[in-house]
């Protein structure tokens, strides 16, 4: 049986808590969940206002508003290859604050774009601006810890952070019923304007100033060499895209599936909620079972019976035998599970990385969130007004990670 390694440092004092930074370690995890939260709220609070979003910028095809997601995502992976060695040699905090503020810019100029292009090219900046929480959250989280107690740390930080789809499309179903998509947008400035407070008076540096890497075309292809040569990083990574991919198709396909094919009407953000409220519920488990068990055996597990999960649920919809209830308790297994597999994945990945933890971060999440995005939206370009495209595609993506992960571990799981 394998270990999950630990790092030989202990955590910083901004970790610890100490009291000349005046940073105790709850808020340090919150400030890292709530940077986290902060994508999750950009994506799932739309969902309710896609529909909206299409009649009133004239959007033709019936799965078009489901570019508001997919460009928001593939803005937030292509910039993180940009702040994460930027964190490295300026520090966390600077590039953060500079992201922050790019993000609550972009979220005013599609609160009053005139077009579908004007949106789709501003959801694109946020995207962008959004990508520096995205990078620097986990960065900041393996300044300060390795092994296990990262993955401790990245669970309590995911407790938090999975509660936001519980509660974003029920968000956005009530912010349309005082007004229009546009004040859905405003909520995320006034959003991310808390966040740019907060970190601007909380958050202390905690990349030291000799930790910190040149930018240099010899320097960060060094370290993006030493990324993308890491077995255990790469192998990953690339499980953790073809998950995404099955988180990211649901997201985009869940107001289609939820009113087009069971008739739930406004009640959606309410049915979206339950079954998000699953993931809550695993990164809860996973902070406390980790320690115990380690981060591959449980994340090992929680991918062959996610593609059991899958499975079952293909053959329901095949055999023509899905209805909401079965969609519901299916749904809610499959993301049950995800919730131990996402943290467990991230922090694998960037366990070896620690001196370069920028780099590594920024390189992860370009991969994860543009194959993830891009495995999404074939999800929901597939749609056809059944649930058999999205179940089997869920089946596909969970089987390749499972491969990927047998290769990586060289033929040993958990």
């Amino acid at each position: 049986m394998r270990s999950d390694s630990v790092a030989s440092a202990g955590p910083t004092p901004v970790a610890a808590g100490h009291a000349h930074y005046g940073v105790s370690f709850g808020e340090f995890v919150a400030l890292i969940a709530a940077l986290m939260a902060v994508n999750a709220l950009a994506i799932d609070v739309m969902l309710p206002a896609l529909p909206q979003i299409g009649v009133s910028l004239a959007v033709a095809d019936a799965n078009g508003p489901q570019a508001v997601i997919i460009s928001y995502l593939f803005g937030l992976g292509g910039a993180q290859l940009i702040f994460g060695p930027l964190s490295d040699r300026y520090g966390r905090r600077p590039i953060l604050l500079a992201g922050l503020t790019l993000f609550v810019a972009a979220g005013l100029v599609a609160a009053f774009a005139q077009s579908f292009e004007q949106l789709l090219a501003a959801r694109l900046a946020q995207g962008v601006g959004a990508a520096a929480p995205r990078v620097i959250a986990i960065s900041l989280a393996r300044d300060c810890y390795g092994g296990r107690a990262m993955g401790r740390v990245m669970s309590l930080a995911m407790m938090v952070f999975m509660s936001v789809p519980i509660v974003a499309p029920s968000l956005g179903q009530i912010i349309l019923m005082f007004g229009s998509w546009r004040w859905v947008f405003g909520t995320l400035v006034i959003g991310g304007a808390a966040l740019v407070a907060w970190t601007s008076l909380r958050l202390p540096e905690t990349l030291p100033p000799q930790d910190r890497r040149s930018l240099s075309a010899s320097a960060v292809g060094s370290a993006c060499r030493e990324v993308l040569t890491t077995r255990v990083t790469v192998g990953y990574m690339l499980a953790m895209s073809l998950t995404h991919g099955a988180l990211f198709g649901f997201v985009t396909s869940a107001q289609q599936i939820f009113v087009d094919v069971f008739d739930t009407g406004r009640l959606f953000a309410v049915f979206f909620a339950m079954i998000a409220g699953t993931l809550g519920v695993a990164a809860f488990l996973n902070s406390r079972l980790v320690g115990r068990h380690g981060m591959r055996r449980l994340s090992h597990g929680a991918t062959i019976a996610f593609i059991g999960i899958s499975a079952l649920h293909f053959l329901v919809a095949l055999g023509g035998l899905e209805s909401l209830a079965v969609f519901m308790v299916m749904q809610s297994l499959t993301l049950l599970v995800f919730g131990f597999i996402a943290p467990n994945f991230n922090a694998l990945a960037m366990d070896p990385m620690g001196h370069i933890a920028g780099t590594a971060s920024s390189l992860i999440g370009f991969f994860t969130t543009t194959a993830g995005a891009a495995l999404g939206y074939f999800t929901g370009q597939a749609f056809d007004g059944s649930v058999l495209p999205f179940t089997l595609a869920n089946l596909l993506w969970g089987a390749a990670a499972l491969v990927v992960i047998f290769v990586t571990e060289r033929g040993r799981l958990f």
